[in-house]
This record gives C-alpha cells, structure tokens and sequence, in this order.
C-alpha cells in the first residue's frame, strides 16, 4: 500500500441505544426525518418512507425517486419476513439499434463494449423505470400508519431549503461534474458557473443549491399520492422531459410499474436464520456465501483470526464465481455476463421501531447521480439503469426492452441463534455482500454487539482473485492473508471507497441499537426522542 495518510489517527462513531426505535441511515438528517417520525407514533414503515423521500433530497448523488430498490421486512406481531422488491426495468420502447457499438471499453462501472456517445451510461437514453416510489407504495399500502402527505412533507420542507454545500457535498458533486453540465436542467441543479460549488470558509457563511423544481414535484407527490408518479399529472411531466431528450421512457411504461411482493430467501445459519431479496440481487449470492461459510469457519474465542478471514475470503470468491455464470433476466429467468467493477451509487439505510418491526432497505440511481439527467419540470435526478444490461447481443445479460435490471444490492433481515435480530445492508456496489456477509458473522459466529461490530475490519474480495485487507487488520491475519492470495491493503476512507458502506440496527430483547460506517461523514444512527 502507498499512500500520504496519517497512520496514528482514529476514528470511531459509537453505536447508539435506545429503548425507543431507530434509523441507521447514510445521512445524519434523513436519519432524524425518520425518527421524528417514530417519535410521532409511526410504524417502522412510516419511517422508512420518511426516509427515503429526505435521501433523495439531501443525497441525490445516491438515490431519489428517479431510482430503485428493494427492502426486507420484518414484522413483529406477525412473527414474519417480507420482500418488497421495486428493482428497474428497461422501457418497452427501447430500440437496441439506437445503441451502436464503436470498439473500446465503457468508460463506467462495467465491463462492456462502448456504446456510441456513451448513450447507455448517461443522458435519455440511459434511464431505466423508475421503481422507488411504487416500492413505497406499496410499503405504505400494506404497513403504514400516517397518512402519505405527512411522511413527504419532511422531504417538500427540505427541498425548499435548497442542497447546503459541505465538503462532502463538493467532493460527490465534483465527482461527476464532466457529465452533470452536459445537461442544462443538471447543470443549474448542481453547478455554479459550470463547476461544482464550494462551501464557504466563514462561519456565518452558507452555500446552498436552489431545488425548486424538485420542492414543486415532492408536494404534487404529497398531495396527489404515488399513483400520479405513474399515471398522473407527473408521469406525464418525466416522460415528456425525457422523450423530448431522445429517450425511450414513456407514460406507458409508468403506468405499466408495480412493485412486487416476494418471499424472501431463507437461509439457515449457525443455528439462526437470515432472510435476504430473491432474484435479480445478490440475495442468491448471499445463501451460496453463508453455506460456504457455515461449512469453513470455526468460531474463535476473542473474534475473527487468520482463519476466518481466510474463510471470508474462501466463500465470497467461490460464491462469486458461480454468480458470474448464471445470472440475468432471460426470459424470466436468471443468468448473467458481467458485474460492475467499482462501487455504484447507492444508499442503505436500517430501521427498528419500539415493537420490534424492522426494515433493510437499499435504493440506487447506479452510477453516481444515475444519468447525470435532471428533468426539467420536476427537478429530479433519474438513474441510469439500462447501464446494468451488456449491450452486445446475445450474452445473458443483453439489453432489451421490457427486461429487469439484475443487482448487486444485498438488505437482509435476520435472527441470530441467542435470539437477537439484526437488519442490515450497505451501498457499494460489488462490494456489498462481503461487507453483509461479514457483519453476519460478526455477529451471528461471534457475538459481537454493534459498537463491536461496525469497528471491526473487514476484508473485500469483490475484485476477482484480489483481496483487500483493512490496514487495520492485526499483523498476523494480514500475513496469513498475504501468504496465500493476492492481497492488496487498503484504508476504509471517505474516496475513493474501497470497502462498501453499511448501516445496520439490532434488537436484543427490548433495547434496540444502531449503528453506521464510521468513515462516512454523514451517515448516524439516530433514536426516536
């Protein structure tokens, strides 16, 4: 490893305790929404609603109304695990001759042929349907206490702030902005003079993006329900901001969205269970992983030592190899070519109320700011999902119109064998399940509690045959790591990530917990109260 960092300096984020519910969440502030609304009276439902609506405002680098998702549920009374899966699908407009391949590599996350003008990575021409807002739909149809416009009202009342420019806000929006001024609507959202904007040095000083377009969207959302996101008033506004662009997403296939409920996979661990998303996530990744592991790993005394690591790392390649082979929508069923190659943009966030109901829910516009493609009249930023499809023909995984998006994103739900139970996930692309896989064990092989859990190193083996290793990790383990793969020591830090980034909350009796990656600036676990 090379790099300038400093090798004394620490950083630690408590996990928080309360007898009262919880939201773990990539923002500090879309966390409180969350828990003001468990303090109100709302269901663990009602608060990932909350949520979700205040991330696409304050983190629309990550995901939004524009993108898609899945979540696991757990719910107490009834004892019960289940699936809302709200993952994109391409337009049935879409023309694969309007795609043309020109030789080279894509210049994004995946490993694909380039597309002429890169019309599959950003722009029109890159959005998939849109599933975030039927997701919570349906959510809210099958769970919730509060009405629908009180759980956006957070989200309308934050738009109309505007984006406050930090540091962090700067380093997202820099890291896109070669293709955000491509686009007028994006440029005006997110730059000033065609730059990214700075955040002021003066204590008294304030930047702060205008979003009113967006705050316009989210109260007609509020006001007229989910169902004008696809049929109404704003459904026609999206798809004639992105036809007129040269896309292919229509009122038709707005109309045409659902989410769906699904049953998740159940897979038995250490003499719990853990419950993940089926079909096109890494939920199925996840059981082959977790069998693997059962089977390799020897819960020590004191943690993880250089055997398991080496089981992580066992079990995650292994699992990934048979993933690479099968997966995709082929006619309903799976199979798959290739896998994004870096982290995508994506937010996780977790979620326990005071009567035990819990959620995992993660959410993606896939690259960052999807699409770059704002739409004019509402201000949203849209994903740019036809990216996960392998635009030559005739590979599992090829675009065509009409098919799902297959993930990488992993939320899980699960109960350890002394009874607690944990709801989980992270945003990393690949780079989720070993983050997932390990925080599992962590807590289900060895016991840990989540202050424990969130400050232990983890290894990633997403990149093929290299692992990287937390420098973190005790001398011995990294020895017995480099003694037998090809190893390569990385620092968890803010960018670029080289480790996923997890948000988790756990129940032991009646007290709940939370906690968040350390290393991110703005992510909290915050309790109701």
């Amino acid at each position: 490893m090379s790099d300038q960092f400093s090798n004394s300096q620490v950083i630690r984020k408590p996990a928080v305790s309360a007898k009262g519910g919880i939201v773990a969440a990539q923002s500090r502030r879309a966390a409180e929404v969350g828990a003001e609304v468990l303090a109100a009276g709302g269901d663990c439902v009602d608060a990932v609603i909350a949520t979700t609506f205040a991330l696409g405002v304050l983190e629309p680098w990550m995901s939004g109304a524009g993108g898609g998702g899945a979540m696991v549920l757990y719910r107490a009374k009834e004892n019960r695990v289940e699936v809302i899966d709200y993952g994109m699908r391409a337009p049935d407009g879409l023309r694969i001759e309007d795609y043309p391949l020109t030789g080279g590599a894509a210049s994004d996350l995946f490993p694909w042929a380039r597309v002429k003008d890169d019309r599959n990575l950003h722009g029109p021409g890159s959005i998939a349907v849109p599933g975030v807002v039927a997701g919570m739909e349906e959510a809210h149809r099958r769970h919730a206490k509060m009405p629908w416009k009180d759980l956006l009202a957070p989200s309308v009342e934050l738009a109309g702030e505007g984006l406050l420019v930090d540091w962090w806000t700067t380093e997202m929006i820099a890291s896109s902005a070669a293709d955000l001024r491509r686009y007028g609507a994006s440029a005006a959202a997110y730059l000033l003079d065609g730059l990214p904007p700075n955040a002021q040095w003066g204590i008294k000083s304030e930047v702060r993006m205008p979003q009113d377009r967006l705050k316009a969207a989210m109260a007609q959302l509020a006001a007229a329900g989910p169902r004008d996101f696809y049929e109404g008033d704003l459904a026609r506004s999206i798809a004639d901001d992105i036809q007129a662009a040269g896309g292919a997403l229509s009122v038709r296939d707005l109309a045409a969205f659902r989410a769906h409920l699904r049953e998740p996979l159940k897979i038995p661990y250490r003499g719990g269970t853990v419950y993940a998303t089926p079909e096109l996530t890494a939920g199925p990744t996840m059981a082959r992983t977790l069998g693997l592991l059962q089977k390799a790993l020897a819960p020590a005394q004191g943690g993880p030592d250089a055997a398991a690591y080496a089981a992580y790392v066992e079990a995650l390649q292994a699992a990934h190899r048979e993933r690479l082979k099968d997966m995709g929508d082929v006619d309903g069923r799976r199979a798959l070519g290739a896998e994004a190659i870096a982290p995508s943009c994506t937010t996780h966030f977790s979620a326990v109320d005071r009567d035990g109901n819990m959620a995992a829910v993660t959410q993606t516009l896939l690259s960052t700011f999807g699409s770059k493609f704002v739409t004019p009249n509402t201000g949203l930023t849209m994903n740019n999902g036809i990216m996960w499809f392998d635009p030559t023909q005739g590979a599992p995984n090829s675009l065509a119109p009409g098919k799902r998006c297959l993930t990488n994103y992993t939320p899980v739900v699960a109960e350890a064998a002394d009874g607690r139970r944990l709801a989980t996930g992270a945003s990393g692309g690949r780079r989720i399940l070993p983050a997932v896989s390990q925080l599992l064990s962590f807590v289900m092989d060895f016991g840990m509690d989540l202050d424990a859990a969130i400050h232990q190193p983890r290894i990633d083996a997403s990149e093929g045959a290299v692992v990287i290793g937390d420098v973190r990790l005790p001398r011995a383990v990294r020895d017995a790591l480099r003694g037998s793969f090809d190893y390569e020591e990385a620092r968890i830090q803010t960018q670029p990530k080289k480790f996923a980034c997890p948000s988790i909350v756990l129940r032991d009796g009646t007290t709940n917990s939370g906690a968040t990656e350390p290393f991110h600036p703005w992510a909290d676990a915050i309790a109701e109260g």
